[in-house]
């Protein structure tokens, strides 16, 4: 793609999240999400590749459908109160918009498109997909929360964590790998909201840390399998190193700063009388931290004096060795901040 276009596109792509983030109409909040949507097409298809254009046209109808169910429910909503106020929905319409919200963050039961997607995208796209796609959607569920059913959210946090789990256990490509993630993490954030959304914001900032770090050592080493992670200390043993920070930070391995946010939802959850939940989500979270630990094993296994179980990969073009020092840092040692950085929020 044209690198005048492509900035095009991200300027749009940014300015139409910034609408639907300070939109208090339904018809404002609603147009961000479309111009949100359009943009990101190009994007996905840019590899001119069969997957891509079938990642494109999932990620179009997925977006459509969720857009649509918006629409209606700021039409209903308008209908009953006589205005388009977001912050006012009727009980129906909270429900229709939870809905929504969840097909546009991928969470389960409806992320089956979210994987595929991710799939089909260039390493860069799936980074965007994964981080700034999905402030837009939380913004309207921060602007919601009142009026939605608290257990219908927990639910769908611990659905969602375990999916995240249970499935990333079987993944081989890395970025199908992080979409599940991703939708663990989600879960993860639903329960935060409920709990705290100053906790829920916290929680997203290391989300947001945390994948983008790891995309970028993904990008920076050209990995897409968990085989190819294998091969990366010959590249740069420095991202090597950072890269098995990052996913053990990933899996909420203390003193990591990806156990900071579980830590904190645990203990209020405990603090609101809900133990059996907090111990439900403590043991799901162990098949996640197992294939985190798994690939940050996989990153060492060509140092010396390892046997070489991998093939090593030709890297003919030349790749920055850049890394991202500061937000690697920030992903992996920021857990002693956790208690001023929380209270501050």
């Amino acid at each position: 793609m044209n690198p005048s276009l492509y900035m095009f596109f991200l300027l749009t792509l940014f300015l139409s999240t910034i609408i639907t983030l300070a939109s208090n109409h339904w018809l404002l909040a609603w147009i961000g999400l479309e111009l949100n949507t359009l943009t990101m097409l190009p994007l996905i298809t840019t590899p001119h590749h069969p997957r891509a254009t079938e990642a494109t046209m999932k990620y179009f109808m997925v977006q459509t459908t969720a857009s649509t169910v918006i629409l209606l429910a700021g039409a209903i909503t308008a209908w009953q109160t006589g205005q388009w106020a977001l912050t006012q929905p009727g009980s129906a319409t909270a429900i229709l918009l939870t809905l929504a919200i969840l097909f546009k963050l991928g969470i389960s039961p409806v992320h089956f498109w979210y994987p595929e997607v991710l799939q089909g995208a260039t390493m860069t796209t799936a980074l965007i997909l994964s981080t700034w796609q999905k402030l837009a959607p939380l913004a309207l569920l921060y602007m919601i929360l009142n009026n939605l059913p608290n257990n219908l959210l927990l639910l769908l946090g611990l659905i969602s964590v375990i999916t995240g789990s249970w499935i990333g256990l079987n993944q081989t490509q890395l970025r199908k790998l992080m979409a599940y993630s991703s939708i663990g993490h989600m879960g993860w954030l639903l329960i935060a909201l409920v709990m705290n959304p100053k906790l829920a914001t916290f929680t997203l900032i290391i989300y947001l840390l945390m994948t983008t770090t790891m995309f970028i050592m993904m990008i920076n080493t050209t990995t897409k399998t968990t085989l190819d992670i294998g091969t990366i200390w010959p590249h740069s043993p420095t991202q090597a190193s950072f890269t098995m920070l990052t996913l053990l930070s990933l899996g909420g391995l203390p003193p990591l700063t990806g156990f900071s946010p579980k830590w904190l939802i645990i203990k209020d959850l405990t603090l609101n009388h809900l133990a059996p939940l907090a111990t439900l989500l403590a043991l799901m979270s162990l098949p996640a931290l197992y294939f985190y630990v798994r690939l940050a094993y996989f990153t060492t296994l060509t140092t010396p004096p390892t046997t070489q179980l991998t093939t090593l990969m030709w890297r003919l073009k030349h790749t920055s060795n850049y890394t991202p020092a500061p937000i690697a840092v920030l992903t992996t040692l920021m857990m002693p901040l956790t208690a001023t950085f929380y209270l501050t929020v």
